[in-house]
């Protein structure tokens, strides 16, 4: 099973989260496929992935931004291998700039980013990533949003895949897919 963990104001309907699961379709490999839509709460968001988690133990990860951080802390929890996609290191930090009024890209919904967010995710942080070969992390030097720096630190010992350029989205996604799933130990010769 693959779970793909959104960002903030993303869902299920992402870019990335599209081509995870028409790649594993196209493979014969649909059903092994899950992208919940999380709530923005992150206690919420937390309960929900460890819902599914309980019902796919031993599931790989594929975390974008937000979702990097659940999936890091869900990884260090289970024992789980996880691909972190432009990963948001500190969120509780990062975040405290877009406080206040927030609305989803994909679903529209609205809510208030407000301080206890932030002190939730602070709460999850994982305070060492202890096993780095669990971890695969693609990040882009072009990220407007993030540092790709902090994540190249925070991963340190890790598989890296630094790539020149890009964007957040991670628009090149589609050119990584064969090592993403290999890494999560989908690949047509084990089908």
């Amino acid at each position: 099973m693959l779970l793909y963990i959104h960002g903030l104001n993303s869902s299920p309907a992402s870019f990335k989260a599209n081509l995870l699961k028409r790649k594993l379709d196209a493979l014969g490999r649909g059903a092994e496929f899950l992208a919940p839509a999380l709530p923005d709460r992150p206690k919420a968001a937390a309960a929900l992935l460890e819902r599914e988690l309980a019902k796919h133990p031993g599931a790989a990860l594929v975390g974008s931004s937000l979702g990097g951080f659940y999936a890091t802390w869900l990884a260090e929890r289970h024992g789980l291998k996880a691909v972190l996609v432009n990963p948001a290191v500190r969120p509780y930090e990062g975040l405290r700039q877009y406080l206040g009024p927030q609305q989803n890209l994909h679903t529209g919904e609205r809510y208030e980013l407000r301080p206890a967010h932030l002190e939730e995710l602070r709460e999850m942080d994982a305070a060492a990533i202890t096993h780095p070969e669990r971890y695969l992390l693609l990040v882009e030097t072009g990220d407007e949003v993030l540092d790709y720096r902090q994540a190249v630190e925070r991963y340190r010992g890790c598989v890296q895949m630094v790539i020149e350029g890009g964007d957040h989205g991670f628009s090149d996604f589609a050119e990584y897919l064969g090592p993403v799933l290999e890494f999560c130990g989908v690949s047509p010769s084990n089908q």
